[in-house]
This record gives structure tokens, sequence and C-alpha cells, in this order.
């Protein structure tokens, strides 16, 4: 497994297993430089989203990266209030209006809005008909919301990116994801950096000459969940990447698997106000 290993979608579609995340990078110079860095390192996946406000410099770092579009894997996502139909639809335009590209590689709802996400799934698909977006997929679902959805679909969503780290690993969303041929996908995957206060990773960390941060990312990709760990900072976005040079053995994926708390960083899917 490296940098550019991927998991294949339930759509025949190559996503890597680890990208970077831009939430919260300042449009411009901050999230350009950023994904130039992790372009540099070896990175070919960047997930953003319309209201991160910075999709125009996502795309501008890619053109700057010299990279072919073919090369790199790029996510956006529609946000709560354009869901619906023809919202929806304006909305992506212009996302990949500020991207600068043609298609991106992967679309996705970020949050759960009722029976209007299933109008939004039907603009969803129309676009993925058309080839602008390679795969279509959710975010922050719970399986409840799976269950509302999925009787809508001619087209399975692919991906549903999720809340996932050793406090919150959501077993029961993960095994329906899986059963039904959804890829996960974690986001806070290091908590805000607050693995680095468990003993458990702390100690794993010290026996590989590693950081507790480096440990909870080769955990989560470990266990085939994809993973994006989010920095602006260039020696940050080196060692998020530097975990496959070393393997957890199963006892001590197992001994990660007995942190859950059930304890959320961000908002709760069945309660936000956003």
């Amino acid at each position: 497994m490296n940098l550019q290993s991927t998991v294949t979608l339930n759509n025949g579609v190559a996503m890597p297993i680890f990208g970077l995340g831009v939430f919260r990078a300042s449009e411009g110079e901050e999230v350009e430089n950023a994904i130039l860095k992790a372009i540099e390192v070896g990175y070919i996946h960047i997930d953003t989203a319309a209201v991160y406000g910075n999709e125009k410099g996502v795309g501008q770092a890619v053109r700057r990266s010299g990279l072919s579009r073919k090369d790199i894997f790029i996510t956006t996502k529609v946000w709560n209030s354009d869901q619906g139909y023809a919202s929806a639809m304006k909305a992506f335009d212009q996302s990949i209006d500020r991207l600068g590209m043609d298609y991106v590689d992967l679309y996705l709802i970020h949050w759960p809005k009722g029976p209007l996400s299933n109008e939004t799934w039907k603009a969803m698909e129309e676009i993925y008909r058309s080839g602008r977006a390679k795969a279509i997929g959710v975010s922050n679902f719970l399986v409840h919301h799976l269950e509302e959805l999925l009787p809508h679909c001619h087209v399975k969503p692919t991906v549903n990116q999720i809340e996932f780290h050793p406090w919150l690993q959501q077993p029961a969303l993960i095994k329906f994801c899986i059963d039904n041929g959804i890829q996960p996908e974690a986001w806070s995957p290091i908590m805000k950096g607050r693995v680095n206060e468990i003993p458990v990773i702390r100690a794993l960390a010290a026996k590989y000459g590693k950081s507790p941060v480096q440990v909870t990312l080769r955990w989560e990709i470990q266990k085939s969940i994809v993973t994006i760990p989010k920095s602006v900072k260039a020696e940050r976005i080196m060692s998020n990447a530097d975990i496959f040079n070393f393997e957890l053995t199963p006892e001590e994926m197992a001994m990660i698997d007995r942190l859950d708390k059930h304890e959320r960083i961000g908002a709760d899917p069945d309660n936000f106000n956003f």
C-alpha cells in the first residue's frame, strides 16, 4: 500500500485511499500552497466542498501543479441550502465553474435533508449520467438516512463520508455501508489532534517510532476506510502521509477498535441546524 493506492467503488471507479482535506483552508494562496505541497509529496486525492469557499483555489492549484487532470481525484459537495433538484443542478454547475474543470471524480450530498435529499439525488444521478461526475455519493448519512434514500436510487451511492476516528467508530453504519457496496470515508480522522492524548495510541506510536496521528491514520487505512486528514502546514501534510512504511498487527488494530466511545467531535447528522 502507498499514497497512490486505491479502493474500487461500486461503479468501478478507483478512489485513492488517502487524500488531503481542505476544510477551513482559505481561498487563494493558503489552499493553493497546501495542495501544491501535497501533490509534491505524492497525494493524488483532494477533498473540497462548495461551502468551504475554496473550490477556485483547488482548481488553480491543480493547474499550477502540472499534473494531468486524469491523474488527480477531486471531490466536492452540494451544500444544504442548494438541495433539491433544480438547486443542486445549478450548484454543481457553479462548483465546476469555480474549479475550472469539466468534471469532478466524486460529488457528494454534504448532509442529509430528508425527502429533499431524494430530489437532490435525482440531480446527482443526472450529473453522473452526463459524465460530469465520475461517481456520486453522500456524506454524514446514518443508517436510517441511507434506508430512506436507497429505494429512490437508480444509481447507488458509491461513498458515504462520515465522521470516523478512534472515539467514534460507528460499526453498525460501517457494516451497513459495506453490506450495500458503499465505501466508507473518514472526516475528522485524527479528532482535531486529540489522538495525541490517547495513551494506547501514544504507546503504539512509541513502539513504531511514529506519532499518534500517524498510528491513527494507519489504523484507518488498514480498515480500508478512505481517509482525508486536513492541514495547510507543509510539515503536517508530509508527516500525515508517512504511514506506508509500518503496519499494525491484528492485536494492535483491536486495541484501537476498543477505544470507541460513540463521541462526536462534529455535528450530529440527526440534530444540526445549518
